[in-house]
């Protein structure tokens, strides 16, 4: 099977499993014990990962919080600055996001803004009926353009005199689309508005400096940079007195300077560190490889009949394509199914598995919602890889 669903997860790097494998058979103290060489040991591990993590994203050590993943980052940053500055701080309570997000901030925009309590069936309860609640925060959700793209026009439309903060995502993870970020950092320090940055898709693939962009928090993953699963990191920009509070995600423990409770997954962020060390070392390399087998692979889907891309502007990344196939008969969800056992492809994020994409509705495209597919690469993506893919594409479609 050839494997194009990296939006998704990718595959562990080999240095990465080396590096956490020790982690799990030897030195598998506890970082939050005391005195004895095995947590003491764990302690300077995880310390080291910070240092690798900050290294990639242009932050400082102690800017870093380690987390479940980008999910839980984005959970933690989001409900933990509404919640401290609308009780604990001016009582500002409105966020602004977009309609295109990945679902972590998506949902948890809703969440604030009393529209959902799940993640699958959000307003039908047990006692009956349909509700919204009133949980004391407002959330306003702008479009995007036609490629994908948050404008900041959209957003300065959109603040109100009770803005506390803006989430946007950087890179687009169903299409690809790179907003800048940076610019509505400046609308945002101009308006004393906190602004977040899912940095998910970004990270290890184009460079990176949360400090230059102007952001006040971030999130990311280490799956999407050939890391392992369940770990990420938060990013929370320092002042002259250190991290500045933010309400608990996790309550509990003193972990992490008491933000996020619970013994830490030593092996887990080893691998995070290892991974951006080795994504900060390669990333030239990287981006070099990959752009030149996403124009290979455009350039050859582009000559099959009927496939179109859905992002056809110059602010797409290279390695996510987003590609739409005009065929009366065609639906991507059996299609997928179909080849399943030759080719790894999606309709979209992993996190809308078997819902139509709200990202392809929101560029104005709803009606081709069933005939899109994302095809992603990486850093182990082959020009013989990319030939038979398209060899399969123009035998199947």
């Amino acid at each position: 099977m050839i494997y194009f669903d990296n939006s998704a997860t990718s595959p562990v790097d080999g240095e990465v499993l080396d590096a956490m494998l020790p982690y799990l058979r030897e030195e598998y103290g506890n970082p939050s014990s005391k005195y004895y060489c095995k947590a003491v040991n764990a302690h300077n591990a995880v310390e080291d990962a910070r240092v690798q993590v900050a290294k990639l994203l242009g932050a400082n050590p102690e800017e870093i919080i380690f987390t479940a993943g980008a999910t839980e980052s984005t959970n933690f940053i989001i409900k933990g600055y509404m919640d401290y500055r609308r009780y604990y701080g001016d009582g500002k309570n409105h966020i602004i996001t977009s309609v295109a997000e990945h679902k972590a901030t998506l949902n948890t925009c809703k969440f604030l803004n009393g529209d959902l309590y799940s993640n699958n069936d959000p307003t039908v309860t047990l006692f009956g009926g349909k509700k919204t609640v009133d949980r004391g925060y407002e959330a306003s959700f702008v479009g995007i353009t036609e490629s994908g793209e948050i404008l900041v026009t959209a957003i300065k439309e959109a603040i109100k005199n009770n803005t506390a903060m803006v989430s946007v995502i950087y890179v687009n993870n169903e299409v690809g689309t790179i907003s800048d970020v940076a610019e509505i950092a400046k609308l945002c320090i101009k308006k004393g508005i906190a602004i977040h940055s899912d940095l998910t898709q970004a990270i290890g693939k184009m460079p990176i400096d949360v400090h230059d962009m102007g952001l006040d928090f971030a999130s990311c993953s280490a799956h999407k940079i050939y890391g392992p699963k369940g770990i990420g990191a938060a990013f929370i920009k320092s002042d002259a007195y250190g991290i500045p509070p933010i309400t608990a995600f996790m309550h509990g423990g003193e972990q992490e300077n008491g933000f996020r409770a619970g013994t830490l997954a030593v092996h887990n962020i080893v691998g995070f560190g290892k991974a951006a060390e080795i994504a900060l070392r390669d990333l030239d390399e990287n981006e070099k490889r990959i752009l030149r087998y996403d124009k290979m692979l455009v350039e050859g889907l582009m000559e099959i009949d009927g496939i179109s891309l859905t992002n056809q502007s110059d602010k797409r990344l290279p390695g996510i394509i987003s590609i739409i196939v005009d065929k009366n008969d065609f639906n991507n969800e059996r299609f997928i199914k179909h080849i399943s056992d030759r080719l790894a492809l999606s309709t979209g994020s992993a996190c809308s598995a078997g819902e139509p994409s709200y990202v392809i509705t929101a560029l104005g495209l709803e009606d081709k919602v069933s005939k899109v597919l994302r095809l992603s690469l990486n850093k182990h993506t082959t020009e013989e890889e990319i030939n038979q893919l398209i060899m399969i594409l123009r035998e199947e479609l």
